[in-house]
């Protein structure tokens, strides 16, 4: 297969390019499938995420079509011409890393210094996302509370403020799009429960508990939406994060 190996800090960019050339040369053609997130990442020598971020860019094009537990399939092109992956948003598992690394260390500080006020307003915010019914955006507005919250417990606008621009960063077209095959019921749940270990950690006053809590969540959210969608099997475990929750490696 004509694939190059692409390195750069965007690397899903570079690879929706050369599928979209390769598609454009009909070497993958309409109603074709395209190879499976595996070989195209061995092929290019980039990690299956980025294959995915590469395919959700596409997708979003209107150039491939996902089917879950089937495959990805060429589409006819659009008549009108689509945004560039230039012009969009950076890809989904840059920003949730970004938030792993920026949160992570805010929640520290705030285990650190969290009083029974700050606590009791992670609790309400909790139990409003635990109501049963809640709309996805609901779900969503109540996440972004429970995280600004955290920031906010620091005294500093410009960390919280922060912290709230980087979470409305997921409201973008390739964050939306892969959300749209792996948010449900059951994630919602286990993103819960890893929020009620958060605050548990905060409350018990350890800045390391704090931290490591966050980073578990965060981690979680990355291993969520890294499952394939192109051959019908999980993300290896090499490229699968961290397998333990904190405290229990």
């Amino acid at each position: 297969m004509p694939l190059e190996a692409v390195e750069s800090p965007r690397l899903y960019r570079q690879i929706a390019d050369q599928l979209r050339q390769l598609i454009d040369r009909r070497e993958f053609p309409v109603g074709g499938r395209l190879p499976p997130e595996r070989e195209l990442a061995e092929k290019l020598g980039v990690s299956r995420p980025s294959v995915r971020e590469a395919l959700i860019a596409l997708e979003v094009e209107g150039r491939v079509r996902i089917r879950m537990g089937s495959g990805v399939y060429v589409t006819e092109a659009p008549r009108r011409k689509p945004a560039e992956p230039a012009d969009l948003a950076e890809g989904p598992f840059e920003l949730l890393k970004a938030r792993e690394v920026v949160e992570s260390a805010v929640c520290a500080e705030a285990g650190s210094q969290a009083t029974p006020q700050n606590i009791a307003k992670l609790d309400d915010i909790l139990t409003q996302m635990e109501a049963p019914g809640l709309s996805g955006d609901e779900l969503i507005a109540f996440d972004r509370a429970f995280h600004v919250a955290i920031a906010g417990m620091l005294g500093n606008a410009v960390l919280a403020r922060f912290v709230g621009d980087l979470f409305d960063q997921r409201v973008n077209p390739y964050f939306q799009q892969l959300a749209s095959y792996f948010e449900n019921d059951v994630s919602w749940r286990e993103a819960f429960g890893e929020h009620r270990a958060v605050r548990d950690a905060i409350a018990s006053g350890s800045a390391d508990k704090a931290r490591d809590a966050m980073r578990w969540h965060l981690k979680q959210s990355q291993e969520r939406f890294s499952q394939s969608f192109g051959d019908g099997r999980a993300a290896s475990g090499q490229e699968s994060v961290d397998a333990c929750p904190p405290g229990k490696n």
